[in-house]
């Protein structure tokens, strides 16, 4: 609880991952992916409750036994390659409030984000209630820059996607920011519904790009134990 207001966190996590199989709870310097983003929630002043939202009884077993709660499995639809985010995250608001549990926030927390520690997300919590604004994503700043960045008309030819000469110096670059996908907070009401996009949250929480890993494939997973020996 932070300020009178309660915080549920959801951490997703589906079985059927494609490009690692069992992603998720698979073993990164002895412990499951998972383990990292339950670990640093649990550290959390803040967070009032921590559920796994899952599908699959070896995620739901192995989350436990890392201190996350898992009252329930996730049902298959809602956990598909088409499935979005948002419905699983709906799906529990809604079985938490039919037994009278009740949150004014939801944290969004993804395990495939496993760099993201414990003050990123307190202090994110702090800042949407400091800046009284009902949704939250963390950002990093881009490395690359989309002034570089082309498209091809139909014509073969590039074109810029910003509408900027880009003939300046690397310094003077703009900067830009993409949602890194670590943290989302949401307020539980009536705008956070079925068409709600979670990155198109409003208020940004800014965070070093060297905290930036978002693990898809066996590469990243290489990256993700370099970056372990330094942060």
């Amino acid at each position: 609880m932070y300020d009178n207001k309660t915080f549920l966190c959801v951490i997703p996590a589906r079985g059927g991952s494609k490009g690692i199989p069992g992603k998720n709870i698979t073993l990164i310097k002895g412990r499951p992916l998972i383990d990292y983003t339950i670990k640093e929630a649990l550290k959390s002043k803040y967070l009032d409750r921590i559920i796994v939202s899952t599908d699959s009884e070896s995620i739901a077993s192995i989350s436990r036994r890392c201190g996350g709660e898992v009252p329930f499995l996730r049902p298959s639809n809602l956990a598909t390659d088409e499935s979005k985010t948002i419905d699983a995250v709906l799906y529990t608001i809604k079985r938490l409030k039919q037994i009278g549990h009740v949150y004014d926030y939801i944290v969004l927390l993804q395990p495939t984000q496993p760099l993201r520690n414990v003050s990123h997300i307190d202090e994110a919590i702090k800042l949407i209630i400091q800046k009284n604004v009902n949704s939250l994503v963390s950002v990093s700043r881009v490395k690359e820059h989309p002034i570089l960045m082309r498209t091809i008309d139909e014509n073969g030819c590039l074109q810029g996607i910003l509408n900027r000469n880009s003939t300046i110096r690397r310094q003077e670059f703009p900067e830009y920011y993409k949602v890194n996908g670590s943290i989302y907070i949401n307020k539980v009401d009536d705008n956070l519904n079925y068409d709600t996009s979670l990155n198109d949250n409003l208020l940004p929480y800014f965070m070093d790009s060297k905290f930036d890993l978002d693990v898809d494939d066996r590469f990243d997973l290489e990256i993700l134990e370099l970056k372990l020996e330094y942060l």
